[in-house]
């Protein structure tokens, strides 16, 4: 019963937000009514509030399921690119939608929103390569190595969205990856001479 009612809810939000992206990809967020979401999916507006909180909370739980959702998948030295990557091309292809959430809530928001799981991401690699590689843990600052990259990719993915940069998300995964893989060869010399692990460049993107 309980699996039948989770999945009745979950169909109905995800219905909800299918409305809504729509209309986020004609017009800003603060022009599109709750009224207008609900009329688009054929259900009754006061419906909305069973399942959402506002617009910012349906836009959050929106791309909580379909973007940051593909972070998670990938987590661990060798996947952390798939992770990305597959990130990238959803924004590329919602290209319309993200830029509305953008401009309607604000960079803050957004990097905020995004930051909590490419951090994991990036941080469990660091992580990993050093265990790996048995380097001191005290010569790795790992934390401050993640907010570095953390901070660089949330900044080229918003001038990327908004056409500043004109790569594909192939491209802008094989600069981070060369970026990361130049910062872990240097560690590794640096902490004593051992080589970069094999695998964490992946030459065929």
């Amino acid at each position: 019963m309980r699996k039948r009612t989770y999945e009745a809810t979950y169909a109905t939000k995800r219905a909800i937000c299918a409305a809504l992206k729509e209309l986020m990809a004609e017009r800003p967020l603060n022009k599109i009514t709750i009224g207008e979401i609900m009329a688009r999916c054929g259900m009754a507006r006061q419906h909305f509030y069973y399942h959402f909180e506002d617009l910012y909370d349906a836009v959050f739980w929106m791309f909580e399921e379909e973007a940051v959702s593909l972070l998670r998948r990938h987590e661990g030295a060798l996947l952390w690119q798939d992770g990305l990557l597959q990130l990238f091309q959803y924004l590329q292809e919602n290209r319309a939608v993200c830029l509305c959430a953008l401009n309607s809530m604000g960079r803050e928001h957004l990097k905020h929103f995004f930051q909590k799981d490419i951090s994991a991401v990036i941080r469990n690699t660091i992580q990993t390569v050093a265990e790996e590689r048995g380097w001191d843990r005290d010569g790795v600052d790992a934390e401050l190595l993640t907010q570095f990259y953390v901070g660089a990719l949330a900044g080229i993915t918003e001038r990327w969205l908004l056409g500043e940069i004109p790569k594909t998300p192939q491209e802008l995964i094989r600069f981070a990856d060369i970026m990361l893989t130049d910062q872990v060869r240097g560690a590794s010399l640096r902490l004593g001479g051992q080589e970069a692990p094999e695998g964490t460049r992946r030459e065929d993107r």
